[in-house]
């Protein structure tokens, strides 16, 4: 992540971050808009979506590339959830980056330049988070209630417990949804949390959790526990857009976002990017790879009239997408059409390969 001059987070934001940078953009990326019919989706008045970023090791140019093609289809992102790898890429475009910028940051040096040893390895690693937290202090607002978005990480107790935080520091909650067990000691949230890890470990996607928080925001005033349930039962959060980070471990958390039974949910999955803490590869193939492989997706939402968008359930590629498609059509609540008022989850793209034309609807 680069270096940036120090924000100042008391000036009111004004066409972009109040720490706008001039990012160098990346090489092999085309910058041409999907289609004409994008951009009259921008024209669209009340079309909202949440962005929820997975955790994926180092995958930032995946997910900064996905973010581009979010903004290219001139989607209106309310919110924004992260784990890990997706904490990091999420919490600056919640802050006002752009995708390009965001991947200017999280380019610009290699991961190690930025690790410490640890002079506490009981505390779970052996290495420290403390530079990442001193460089995102630097790019990002003191608080989650300084952000242009809503934002929340996905992390993990000192009980072993899947949690979000969405207020207080930031800095050091973005840095604790990325604190590998074994790898990173833990992190402390100043006045919050303390040992917190990778919400990976758990729970790669957060994306039950993050939709149940976005109910619980619908709802308002305090209501008695059973009023409440039926409340959340019955509400709608906006429709979300999941990037999911093919994972890098037998031993990370659940990441399959049919299995939380959840609606309106577009999935567009990425391989893995083999990188490392010593070099982030081949950041442009990866950056516009992504970005071509949201393609499919977001076409489909920009033509489609709301609430059709959602209810377009259909998959492009094979294999692992196949067979998620497969298990919405099997999952109750989640079959093509929205049955009880719901759309299903579409998948789209899975590994390397898009094909535009070889999708095909997801039947009840």
């Amino acid at each position: 992540m680069s270096a940036a001059r120090r924000p100042d987070h008391g000036a009111k934001m004004q066409g972009g971050p109040r720490w706008r940078c001039q990012p160098r953009a990346p090489q092999h990326v085309c910058h041409t808009n999907l289609s004409a019919s994008l951009h009259s989706f921008r024209m669209r008045q009340g079309d909202q979506y949440d962005v929820v970023l997975s955790s994926g090791f180092l995958a930032f140019a995946n997910h900064s590339g996905f973010l581009q093609a979010v903004e290219e289809a001139g989607i209106h992102v309310s919110g924004v959830m992260g784990t890990s790898a997706g904490a990091l890429a999420g919490s600056l475009y919640a802050a006002g980056y752009t995708p390009l910028e965001v991947a200017q940051h999280l380019r610009r040096s290699a991961p190690i330049q930025l690790l410490r040893p640890s002079w506490a390895p009981w505390r779970g690693g052996l290495l420290s988070l403390d530079g990442v937290i001193e460089r995102l202090a630097q790019l990002l607002p003191p608080t989650f209630e300084d952000l242009e978005r809503d934002f929340a990480v996905g992390v993990v107790n000192g009980d072993g417990e899947h949690v979000l935080i969405d207020s207080g520091p930031l800095p050091e909650a973005v840095a604790a949804s990325a604190a590998i067990p074994f790898i990173f000691s833990s992190v402390d949230v100043p006045g919050k949390y303390s040992s917190l890890k990778d919400g990976g470990v758990v729970d790669r996607i957060g994306l039950k959790a993050w939709r149940d928080r976005r109910r619980r925001q619908s709802l308002g005033g305090p209501l008695s526990p059973r009023a409440a349930g039926a409340a959340l039962r019955a509400s709608r959060p906006p429709p979300c857009l999941v990037h999911i980070i093919e994972r890098s471990s037998p031993f990370s958390g659940a990441d399959c976002p049919v299995a939380t039974g959840e609606a309106d949910v577009h999935v567009v999955r990425s391989p893995k990017s083999g990188v490392s803490f010593f070099d982030l590869g081949e950041f442009d193939h990866h950056f516009d790879s992504a970005r071509r492989r949201a393609r499919p997706v977001l076409e489909r939402i920009a033509t489609a009239t709301p609430p059709a968008a959602a209810a377009a359930g259909s998959v492009v590629g094979g294999g692992a997408a196949a067979g998620a498609a497969q298990r919405v059509a099997a999952a109750p609540g989640v079959a093509a059409g929205g049955s009880a008022g719901r759309a299903p989850i579409v998948v789209v793209a899975r590994g390397g390969a898009v094909d535009g034309g070889s999708g095909g609807r997801i039947a009840g």
